[in-house]
C-alpha cells in the first residue's frame, strides 16, 4: 500500500512494506487439510519468514548487514556459503551433520643422526647474540674506523642503556683466564668499545656459528641496531653473533633448542635434547616448557626450579632453568639474574649422560651471554671448551677467533683462521676475518683477495659494512679504483648512506652534507670566538709544541701513507684531559662556555701538526653525529690542501673551516714548513639533547 503526501513543492512517496502472507495450511496428500503441522510446513514458514524479514532489516537498515553475515557462518552447515534447506534439515534434527574431511598435519620425516641432531639445535638455541658487536675508535675522529651504524640511536637511549646496567666483568670460577692485554689489536686507531644487547635473535647477516652443518639454514629476524656500551678492554665486534633484539616473548621462543624443527636439506629434525631418564619425565618437562613458551617466564622458572629439586641428575630440566632465568633477565632487565642463567647453562653442560646436543647448546649460550656481560675472558675459556669439545666444528672455530678477537689477541685469532682455512679453504667467514686481521697489520695487498672472495661468498656473517669499509680501502690504497664498485654495493646493501658517505656508527635523518657554514650549524659564537682568538690559541699551542715533554703524539691510525703527523688533545669523547689544559690554560678556558663542543662524546678537541711531505689517505670518520671545525694557526701559503667527496679547499689562518667528516676526505701537506691547526669536533646541529645525552662515546 502506499499513498503521496503533499508539501508544498515537495512530494514524498511513503510506501508500505507488504505484510508477509499468512502461512499456508497443511494438506495431505490427498488433498485433505491435515490435522495440525507437519514439521516440512513449519520449515517452509521459517524459511518466508527469514526471507521477508531479511528484505525488512536491510531495506530499512535495521542492522548493518555486513556487520552480522559473518556471525551465521556457524549454521552454514552444509558449507555451501548461505543459509539454505539443507542446514534448517541438520539444525532440525532431520539429517546429520556432515563430517569435514581433515587435512592431514604435515609429520616432518626426521633423521636419526645423533650429530645431525647437534646441528640442528645449534642452529636454533646456541647461536650467540651479541648484537652488532662494533670496533669503535675512541683515540681520535679523523681516523681509519670500523663501525656498525646504530639506527637505535634515533630514539636517544640505546637499547642497552634501557634495559640492562653494564656488568662488572669479574670472572666466576669458570671463567679464569689470563688478564694480561696483547698489543695487537684488530684496529690500530686506539681503544675499541663493543656493543651488546640483551636478547638472543638469529640475524642474517650474522656468521652462522653452524654453518657446517648440512645445509641447516636459520629463519633470520628484524634488525634494530643499539648503541653500544664501552667495556674498559679494547675489543672488537662480536660478528659471529650480530643479531637484532627482540621482545621478551620473541626471546622466550628463540631461546629455546629443541622447540622449533630445523630445516636440513629438505628435512625438518628436532635435537636429541633428552636423555633416557629425561624421556621418563618428558611430560613434566613439557609441562615447564610450554609455560616459557607462552612467555611465562617466572612460572617457568618456578616449574623449573622444582623439577631441579625433584631431579638433580636432569640435564634437560637444569637446562630448562637457565633458559628461564635468562628469560627472566631480559624481562627484569637483571644482570644479577643474568649471570645465574650463565652459571646454570655451566651446570647442566656437566651433567653426567648430558646430550651431546645440550651440552653443545648449553655451553655455546653460556659464551654469548658471558661476552653480553662484559665476560670476554670467560666467553673465549667457554669456547675453548667447546672447540676442545667438538674439534670437528669449524663454526665453533670462527666463533673462538672472534673471541680472540674481542680481547685483542689478533695473533691468537690469525692462527684459528688460518686453521680453518686449511680445513675449509671456501669458508667465507673465515676469509672476511683473516683478510680484515692482514689489513690491521698493514698487509694491504694481502688482505684484499680474502676480503674479497669472502663477500663474494656472500656466507652467512659477511655481509657486513666493516668488510665492504675495508676491501674498499685496501683497494684504495692499492690505487685500484675498483674499490667505488665496493662501496656501491655496501651502499645498495644499506651498509653506507652513500658512496661518500661511509661512516658506520649513524644516527638515521640527520642532514647531510661535505661542507658547512657557521650559520648553517648555528653555533656562530663558537666560531666567532674561535676566529676573535686564534691568535692565543696559536701561541699557546706553539709553547706546547715547541716545548721538550714531547706532548704532541704521532697519528698512529693507518691513516698517513707518509709524512708526520702530531695530535695534542684537550678533550676526548666528552671528557677533559686536566694533564693538557694545564699547558693550554686559556684555549681551554674560551672553549669551556661551549658545551656543544665540549660534551661531544663522538669528537675530540685538539692541535694538530702536520709536516712537509704527508699525506692522509682517503678515509671517513666513524659517524655522522658530529661536524668538524678546523681553525687555522700556522698555514704555510701553498702546498696545503684538503678533498671532501669532489670538493677541495685550504686553510686560512685565523679562520673556520667546517667539513662532516663522515665524508671520504684527503689531506695532502707539500708546503716546504709544517701546518698548525686546532680541531674542534662539536655534535651534530639536528641531535637532541636527549641523543647527545644518551648516544655512546666514540
Amino acid at each position: 500500500m502506499a499513498e503521496t503526501i503533499a508539501d508544498g513543492n515537495t512530494m514524498v512517496e511513503d510506501t508500505e512494506a507488504p505484510s508477509p502472507p499468512p502461512p499456508p495450511a497443511a494438506v495431505s496428500k490427498n488433498g485433505r487439510k491435515a490435522e495440525g503441522n507437519s514439521i516440512f510446513s513449519w520449515i517452509f514458514v521459517l524459511a518466508l519468514l527469514g526471507a521477508w524479514t531479511a528484505v525488512g532489516v536491510v531495506w530499512f537498515d535495521i542492522v548493518d548487514y555486513d556487520t552480522v553475515v559473518g556471525t551465521l557462518v556457524p549454521y552454514d552447515i552444509d558449507g555451501d556459503g548461505h543459509l539454505g534447506l539443507e542446514d534448517a534439515k541438520v539444525l532440525l534434527g532431520l539429517k546429520e551433520k556432515p563430517v569435514a574431511r581433515e587435512t592431514p598435519p604435515h609429520t616432518p620425516v626426521t633423521d636419526t643422526s645423533d650429530e645431525q641432531d647437534v646441528r640442528s639445535d645449534l642452529r636454533r638455541e646456541a647461536e650467540p647474540t651479541v648484537a652488532k658487536s662494533e670496533f669503535v675508535n675512541t683515540a681520535s675522529s679523523e681516523q681509519d674506523s670500523f663501525n656498525i651504524d646504530s639506527t637505535a640511536a634515533d630514539a636517544g637511549l640505546s637499547r642497552l642503556e634501557q634495559e640492562f646496567t653494564p656488568f662488572d666483568p669479574i670472572e666466576d670460577n669458570f671463567d679464569s683466564f689470563p688478564q694480561e692485554e696483547n698489543p695487537d689489536t684488530i684496529d690500530t686507531t686506539g681503544e675499541l668499545v663493543v656493543e651488546y644487547l640483551p636478547e638472543e635473535t638469529e640475524d642474517p647477516r650474522a656468521p652462522d656459528s653452524t654453518q657446517d652443518m648440512e645445509g641447516a639454514n636459520p629463519e633470520p629476524t628484524a634488525e634494530s641496531a643499539a648503541e653500544v656500551t664501552q667495556d674498559s678492554t679494547p675489543v672488537l665486534p662480536e660478528t659471529t653473533a650480530q643479531s637484532a633484539p627482540q621482545s621478551p616473548q620473541d626471546t622466550t621462543q628463540s631461546n629455546t633448542a629443541e622447540e622449533t624443527p630445523t630445516e636440513v636439506t629438505g628435512k625438518k629434525k628436532k635435537p636429541k635434547m633428552f636423555n633416557k631418564f629425561d624421556k621418563t619425565i618428558k611430560s613434566e618437562i613439557d609441562t615447564a616448557e610450554k609455560l616459557r613458551k607462552k612467555g611465562k617466564a617466572e612460572e617457568a622458572l618456578r616449574a623449573f626450579e622444582g623439577l631441579v629439586q625433584k631431579y638433580p641428575h636432569s640435564p634437560r630440566s637444569r637446562y630448562g632453568k637457565a633458559q628461564s632465568e635468562d628469560d627472566v633477565a631480559e624481562k627484569l632487565r637483571s644482570n644479577d639474574m643474568l649471570l645465574k642463567a650463565v652459571n646454570s647453562y655451566k651446570d647442566a653442560a656437566e651433567l653426567p649422560d648430558a646430550p651431546v646436543a645440550l651440552i653443545k647448546a648449553a655451553l655455546k649460550r653460556r659464551a654469548d651471554r658471558q661476552q653480553f656481560l662484559g665476560r670476554m675472558r670467560g666467553s673465549l675459556a667457554t669456547l675453548q671448551l667447546l672447540v676442545q669439545t667438538f674439534p670437528d666444528d669449524i663454526a665453533l672455530q670462527n666463533d673462538l677467533g672472534v673471541a680472540y678477537l674481542l680481547i685483542g689477541d689478533n695473533k691468537a685469532a690469525k692462527k684459528v683462521y688460518e686453521e680453518v682455512l686449511v680445513k675449509a679453504p671456501s669458508d667465507g667467514f673465515a676469509k672476511v676475518h683473516y683478510g680484515f686481521i692482514l689489513k690491521s697489520e698493514n698487509k694491504i695487498a694481502e688482505s684484499i683477495p680474502y676480503l674479497r672472495e669472502g663477500l663474494e661468498s656472500e656466507a652467512a656473517g659477511t655481509d657486513d659494512g666493516r668488510f665492504y669499509f675495508h676491501l674498499g680501502d685496501a683497494l684504495q690504497r692499492v690505487g685500484d679504483q675498483s674499490a667505488y664498485e665496493w662501496y656501491e654495493r655496501g651502499h645498495k646493501r644499506g651498509h653506507f648512506a652513500s658512496v661518500w658517505q661511509r661512516s658506520l656508527y649513524n644516527v638515521n635523518g640527520l642532514r647531510a652534507q661535505p661542507w658547512w657554514t657557521a650559520k648553517e650549524t648555528g653555533y656562530t659564537d663558537l666560531v666567532k670566538t674561535l676566529e676573535r682568538n686564534w691568535i692565543t690559541i696559536r701561541d699557546e699551542a706553539l709553547s706546547v709544541m715547541n716545548a721538550s715533554s714531547g706532548l704532541f703524539v704521532a697519528e698512529d691510525e693507518n691513516l698517513r701513507e707518509k709524512g708526520d703527523w702530531g695530535q695534542f688533545t684537550l678533550w676526548q669523547q666528552g671528557r677533559k684531559v686536566a694533564s693538557s689544559c694545564r699547558s693550554v690554560p686559556k684555549t681551554c678556558a674560551l672553549l669551556d662556555r661551549y658545551p656543544e663542543a665540549t660534551s661531544c662524546k663522538r669528537g675530540q678537541i685538539k692541535f694538530s701538526v702536520m709536516q712537509p711531505g704527508t699525506h692522509v689517505w682517503p678515509h671517513t670518520g666513524p659517524t655522522n653525529c658530529r661536524l668538524r671545525m678546523h681553525l687555522g694557526l700556522v698555514i704555510p701559503r701553498d702546498g696545503c690542501r684538503i678533498r671532501c667527496t669532489d670538493h677541495t679547499r685550504g686553510w686560512e689562518e685565523g679562520k673556520v673551516l667546517i667539513f662532516d667528516d663522515s665524508f671520504e676526505h684527503e689531506v695532502w701537506q707539500d708546503a716546504d714548513s709544517y701546518r698548525l691547526i686546532f680541531i674542534v669536533d662539536v655534535w651534530h646541529p639536528e641531535l637532541s639533547q636527549t641523543q647527545r645525552q644518551t648516544l655512546s662515546p666514540i
